[in-house]
């Protein structure tokens, strides 16, 4: 007997093939027939009517940081909500282990640096997660049987290197006895069934001292032994985030991406590709460590983002603001000296100087300060300005745009929550990505879901991108867009049946209403633990979500179920070959 039957679907099964019409049966978290509609005899316990809904694999993200909030939220909200089965966690050279046993103040280092990094609530890692683990073991473990949805995870750098360094983790080098120990723990950790090794040397990844985080202090060297040992490991993988990510790589960071790749001889991911038809020369850059990959047996592939993601910014918290050069040291002083300085005309001009330099790279497109759209306001001076233009506002006043910006935020003692418009909505921006999603070595993802919870909502790219498919530019047909999010990182990943639907795969599975699917817009919740806020956004005509083959949501409501499972290298995944 059938566990479940869905009848009459439009199955797009994640191949890019045709959609076609299908009765779907589950058995024991298996897809274990695909059939024409009305030709399934076999009895199901329970079933349903999918006529004039479409059912795809479940999506698949490349690039999350649920690593702490599966804890209290097991079921990764809102991604799963968004059709998202399977997470890929660990990233950007961050994890919550392995922790030192004999040093529990590592784990309040942990907390505090993922707090400034990640952009996660400090209370909310404090209250929502019991840290009771020391080695990367440990961690999956507590999360066995728990989670609503798949997930793996990579091993931090960071992690490992605070564990074997202690606080010289940040500036030193490890003696060859202390690399040797490193290793060591990376092997204990990938046999536990980590995915791969995740590092960073991004310039704006620091702890929560305000010091480079402790990967960004690795050598070449260091780095080469670790990606060795990757690919010592079945189903393995390499990510890594350098300070060109964000703009345009160097020679040097180039050549760094493609040797770590060949020496592990496993695929590199690294995001996010930023596309954006007044850079044109951005995207070519961008992709020519894929092409020297791919001669010197790697291989590496760029994440990017099918949709825009509004981030918020602030006067009065640490954002991305702080990261154009020259204005972190005067948005890190205390309110009321912030406040003096940035009223001052010449502190105003040089900022402004510094935000529109070359140096400012990728930053450069949030110093049109006229574009600001005013968030939420606290004070009664701006009462009536929230959603307004800041270009608007500054006309009627008689100041310039940026001097406009700083009077209302300073009215809210810098509380003001800013929207920058994007400037990269044009039709040439898009016709520009349609072009680069068709490289292979460009993949879709980078929604960075579960941090920076409430500057930004990546997690709903996978509907807005399908509305955007069927119903908006169609820059994409259905079959195409479906396999982009599943199979594509299915495969990237080496994901044993997984990202199609297929008789034998695993029934990762969502059901939708092709005429409605999309994404609310971000709204600000106060639902982690320590009533600490985060930006959600509602599904919108996602019907049904299965996880190996357990209903997981119905109608945007979590059933409360959590057959998800800690996907492990080697059991879960195979070797993806970089020839």
């Amino acid at each position: 007997m059938l566990d479940h039957l869905i009848r009459r679907a439009t199955v797009v099964d994640g191949t890019g093939g045709p959609a076609y019409p299908a009765d779907v049966g589950i058995r024991g978290g298996r897809i274990v027939v695909i059939a024409e509609p009305g030709t399934v005899t076999e009895e199901a316990v329970t079933s349903e009517d999918a006529d004039g809904l479409v059912l795809a694999p479940g999506f698949v993200d490349p690039h999350t940081h649920y690593d702490a909030q599966l804890f209290w939220d097991p079921y990764a909200t809102p991604s799963m909500n968004h059709g998202v089965t399977t997470v890929a966690g660990g990233n950007c050279g961050f994890t919550l282990a392995p922790l030192h046993p004999d040093r529990p103040e590592d784990a309040d280092y942990t907390r505090r640096m993922m707090s400034r990094v990640e952009g996660m609530a400090l209370a909310a890692l404090e209250e929502g997660v019991d840290w009771t683990w020391s080695t990367f073991r440990e961690y999956l473990d507590a999360l066995e049987g728990r989670i609503a949805v798949n997930a793996g995870f990579m091993v931090g750098h960071c992690a490992l290197r605070r564990h074997v360094m202690g606080a010289d983790a940040v500036g030193g080098q490890p003696t060859p006895a202390q690399l040797d120990a490193m290793l060591a723990l990376f092997h204990d950790a990938m046999d536990a069934g980590a995915w791969g090794l995740s590092t960073t040397q991004s310039s704006t990844h620091s702890d929560g001292d305000g010091e480079p985080v402790a990967s960004r202090h690795a050598r070449p060297e260091e780095l080469l032994a670790l990606s060795r040992a990757v690919g010592e490991h079945e189903g393995t993988q390499l990510e890594a985030i350098v300070a060109g990510c964000l703009d345009q790589f160097s020679d040097e960071e180039i050549d760094l991406l493609v040797d770590m790749t060949a020496t592990a001889g496993r695929p590199l991911n690294w995001n996010v590709l930023t596309i954006d038809a007044a850079v044109p020369e951005r995207v070519p850059r961008q992709l020519i460590p894929s092409e020297r990959a791919r001669a010197a047996g790697g291989r590496i592939v760029a994440l990017t983002m099918p949709i825009l993601t509004p981030m918020n910014m602030s006067l009065g918290t640490f954002c991305a603001l702080n990261l154009i050069p020259g204005w972190g040291e005067i948005l890190a002083l205390p309110v009321p000296e912030r406040i003096e300085r940035l009223r001052d005309p010449a502190t105003r001009a040089e900022m402004l100087r510094r935000a529109d330099s070359k140096e400012a790279g990728v930053f450069r497109r949030l110093a049109n300060f006229g574009r600001y759209v005013i968030g939420d306001t606290y004070s009664a001076a701006n009462e009536g300005l929230s959603g307004r233009v800041v270009n608007d506002i500054a006309a009627e006043r008689g100041q310039d745009p940026f001097h406009c910006l700083v009077e209302i935020c300073a009215a809210d003692d810098l509380r003001t929550v800013l929207w920058p418009m994007p400037t990269d909505n044009d039709p040439g921006s898009w016709a520009l990505r349609q072009r680069t999603w068709e490289h292979e070595d460009v993949m879709l993802g980078g929604s960075d879901a579960g941090a920076h919870l409430d500057r930004m909502c990546g997690a709903p790219y996978t509907t807005r991108f399908l509305g955007d498919c069927l119903r908006g530019r169609k820059l994409l047909p259905l079959p195409t867009a479906v396999r982009m999010l599943t199979d594509d990182p299915a495969r990237l990943f080496g994901l044993r049946e997984r990202g199609r639907i297929e008789e034998g795969f695993h029934a990762d599975l969502v059901l939708f209403d092709p005429e409605r699917i999309d994404a609310g817009p971000a709204t600000l919740v106060h639902d982690l633990p320590g009533d600490s806020p985060r930006l959600d956004s509602k599904a919108i005509g996602i019907v049904s979500v299965r996880v190996n083959g357990v209903e997981t949501l119905r109608d945007d409501k979590v059933t409360g179920a959590v057959p998800g499972t800690v996907l492990r290298s080697g059991r879960d995944t195979r070797t993806v070959s970089t020839a």
